[in-house]
């Protein structure tokens, strides 16, 4: 099963940099609005959710607990609206490959610190040398892939 989700979060990492393209030309349809093309890729994205949940038969009657959520456990909907429209919004500007290392450098520093502290109940895991040594490596191609060839240009 472990390979199973470690070829799942593959997938979704290759789908990010497709997803922002794709929300890209659909911006380009609709007159040019980031924020009507996160929205329209929101609602199909909340229809297939609802499919998925009734395909899988899920439950409905747990939304019913949905008020005694913290307001704070809502936040994911607020961030994940912000994720979808600022990869819009980013990849046409910086580029796919710059947009994503990106992202994944800061997701690797988010990690750690999650990781570390156990932020939100997440379990905690060691951060060991090997891990660091990787997430340095993670910071280094970030710099690579966004300043490498200014650095090259200027040494030539």
């Amino acid at each position: 099963m472990q390979s199973f989700y470690t070829l799942f979060a593959l997938i979704i990492g290759l789908i990010v940099p497709l997803q922002a393209a794709v929300n890209n030309q659909l911006k380009a349809v609709i007159g040019g609005s980031t924020p009507l093309a996160a929205l329209v890729s929101f609602a199909v994205g909340m229809i297939t959710l609802i499919l998925m949940s009734l395909i899988t038969g899920q439950k409905f009657s747990g939304l019913l607990a949905l008020p005694k959520a913290e307001p704070w456990m809502l936040l994911g909907g607020i961030m994940g609206a912000m994720f979808v429209f600022g990869t819009t919004l980013i990849a046409p500007k910086l580029g796919a490959a710059s947009m994503m290392a990106l992202i994944i450098g800061g997701q690797v520093i988010a990690s750690l610190l999650f990781d570390k502290f156990g932020w939100l109940g997440l379990p905690l895991r060691e951060i060991s040398w090997p891990r660091l040594l990787g997430a340095a490596l993670i910071v280094v191609g970030v710099l690579l892939v966004n300043f490498g060839n200014q650095w090259i240009n200027k040494s030539t």
